[in-house]
């Protein structure tokens, strides 16, 4: 088999109807859209219209709240870590942050900081610094001989 002979099954896909081409096509004249009426013309949007009933978006409760002040970090385990510094994307003599994990492709991109938890096992000696870390997570990377510092916020008096 060479590049130039792949396809997809046969019927895999399905070709596109052509609406509205003349009669002889089957979905001539009003192209499928039955006789007159809203749903017949263009630009129809009564999707969640009830007939006039109250909508079920406005007969259920809301409920909870978005926290605006909330902060989104990137959560990463321990065992992660320890594979990308197995896979030699990571370096485990250098500090490891946010911006490190975000280059070794550990992370996606750096949002409020990194949270460390514990899923997994650390063998290298490891110097963190990092937003959070669970106090498992911790406890496993202190075991192996490394360090999490974990920067506090300037008070608003300093």
């Amino acid at each position: 088999m060479n590049l130039n002979e792949l396809r997809d099954n046969e019927g895999a896909r399905h070709s596109r109807k052509r609406v509205g081409r003349g009669i002889g096509s089957g979905k001539g004249k009003t192209g499928g859209r039955g006789v007159k009426g809203q749903k017949s013309r263009s630009g129809v949007s009564i999707n969640g219209y009830e007939g006039g009933q109250m909508p079920i978006y406005r007969r259920l409760p809301k409920r909870g709240f978005n926290n605006i002040f909330a902060k989104d970090f990137n959560v990463v385990s321990v065992g992660r870590i320890q594979a990308a510094i197995d896979a030699k994307k990571l370096d485990a003599k250098k500090t490891i942050d946010a911006a490190a994990l975000a280059a070794a492709g550990v992370i996606r991109r750096v949002k409020d900081g990194v949270r460390v938890l514990a899923d997994g096992d650390v063998k290298a000696k490891l110097s963190l610094e990092v937003a959070g870390a669970s106090k498992s997570a911790v406890e496993k990377i202190e075991k192996a001989g490394g360090s999490v510092t974990v920067p506090t916020a300037k008070s608003a008096s300093e």
